[in-house]
């Protein structure tokens, strides 16, 4: 989570992820973003959302290890 946390908090403030992130961190459950305000039922939640929009934004990262097999000729 530690990485996601990270990538969240260095979005610009205001977005969605950084006001996420900020209030994860703080404990709290309540997020307002661009005149919105949401009320997360958990912590757990939240950072299930938090991973959600780091794989979104970052597709690379969720790729598991490539793996080529030869033609064996």
């Amino acid at each position: 989570m530690d990485a996601v946390l990270a990538w969240a908090l260095a979005q610009a403030a205001g977005t969605r992820w950084r006001e996420l992130a900020e209030a994860y961190v703080s404990g709290a459950t309540r997020v307002t973003f661009e005149g919105r305000t949401v009320e997360y039922r958990s912590r757990a939640d939240m950072e299930a959302i938090l991973r959600a929009g780091f794989n979104a934004e970052n597709p690379q990262a969720r790729r598991g290890p490539r793996i080529s097999l030869g033609a064996g000729r």
